[in-house]
């Protein structure tokens, strides 16, 4: 069968290949520690779920509105007046099946051929191919570990040309765990606002916040962005619900109703129940997060000084997500059996069959010198894969 070209473009995705690959070796009987998922190993809060009980039994299993329930984008309008000090209304909010595609959607609407997409790297692994997808050029603008992996506004304004159409912003980030200041924002607002480019800021990881830093948004912080920036947002990291798939986007009426229109055509409505259990998510105590929050940075600390602790890896401590980005580069030139390390892929593969530990490449996320690890998973583990890790590294050539 001869597929269309497009379909030459796609890549599947090395987060969820890494996953998969090491649920297979578990059930061949592998003893596999896993640092692969990007979702939080705590369970969804009960009240939550409960909505969704609710809401079953009352039979609310229909077709919605394609852009989501009014009861829904309420919630999300009084969470970003709330939490982001931002002002939309029904027709500039969008529901989608998941922040993913929430970005899928804009993407096919906002850009095409020969538009550029200033995608900053280390980025998450579907950026590039979501602008690709969509006929547009992602232009990769690399950052430094020393400026804790951020844009900065000479960069920024280096990259931006007449082709230029959007930049993508993710804070805090996956991969590195790092996340902007209000007055780092503030700074490349002005570059936005100068070149006229639009922004979309992916804030999945808002929640995920260590050592009582606050969340700064850059339409937030300078509010003359707004009818050029888009805001994507989700339920499935600060609730721990990433398969009930929602996510949200807020911008210009316009481009919400195109990316609406859009969604008509490929999903239809997202999932019924799962909207509704998202009107409690974002309605309800958020003590459950600030508890999970709590957790992730011990996590956070134990693994960045355990991985700190072997020579050749070097760790910088993230400000939120729940991701470590090591940069491996000290491993680089040393032997395996019969191989010689030379990159991010070697790294893990080595991890992989002599550790039995499952990470990231960090080729896959724009800088072939990192591997990623998630600790959205028990201290246990953790501690068990640093063992692991230390252990094999040791055993180099």
């Amino acid at each position: 069968m001869n597929l269309s070209p497009r379909a030459t473009l796609i890549k599947p995705s090395p987060t969820l290949a890494v996953t998969a690959k090491a649920a297979a070796l578990k059930a061949a009987g592998r003893d596999i520690v896993g640092f692969g998922a990007g979702e939080p190993d705590f369970d969804t809060p009960e009240h939550i779920k409960q909505a969704a009980v609710e809401a079953i039994r009352a039979g609310f299993t229909k077709y919605t509105p394609v852009g989501g329930i009014d009861d829904l984008k309420d919630a999300i309008i009084a969470k970003l007046s709330r939490d982001n000090g931002l002002a939309y209304s029904r027709p500039e909010i969008m529901v989608s099946c998941g922040a993913k595609h929430s970005l899928y959607n804009l993407a096919q609407v906002l850009f095409g051929e020969g538009d550029e997409v200033i995608v900053p790297a280390p980025y998450w692994v579907s950026y590039p191919d979501l602008v690709v997808l969509a006929g547009g050029t992602p232009v990769i603008l690399a950052t430094a570990e020393k400026d804790g992996f951020k844009v900065r506004p000479e960069a920024l304004r280096k990259a931006v040309t007449g082709r230029t159409k959007a930049l993508i912003l993710n804070s805090p980030s996956n991969p590195t765990g790092s996340a902007y200041t209000e007055a780092e924002l503030k700074a490349l607002a002005e570059v936005v606002l100068d070149t006229g480019i639009i922004v979309i800021t992916d804030d999945i990881y808002e929640k995920i916040l260590y050592d009582g830093r606050k969340f700064a948004n850059i339409v937030s912080v300078d509010g003359r962005l707004k009818d050029q920036a888009i805001v994507v947002n989700g339920v499935s990291k600060a609730y721990a619900m990433t398969g009930w798939r929602i996510g949200y986007a807020a911008g210009p009426r316009e481009a919400i109703k195109a990316a609406t229109d859009l969604q008509s055509q490929n999903t239809s409505n997202p999932t019924s129940i799962a909207q509704k259990a998202s009107v409690a998510a974002l309605n309800g105590n958020e003590s459950v997060v600030s508890a999970m929050v709590v957790e992730f940075q011990k996590r956070r600390d134990v693994i960045t000084a355990g991985l700190n602790a072997v020579p050749g890896i070097s760790c910088r401590l993230p400000e939120g997500a729940f991701y470590v980005f090591p940069n491996v580069e000290g491993l680089f030139g040393r032997t395996w059996r019969d191989r010689t390390l030379g990159g991010s892929t070697d790294v893990t593969e080595f991890l992989l069959e002599e550790a039995n530990v499952a990470v990231v490449p960090g080729g896959a996320f724009g800088d072939d010198r990192f591997i990623r690890l998630s600790y959205a998973t028990s201290m246990k583990n953790i501690e068990e894969g640093l063992r692991r890790i230390a252990k094999a590294v040791a055993g180099l050539g």
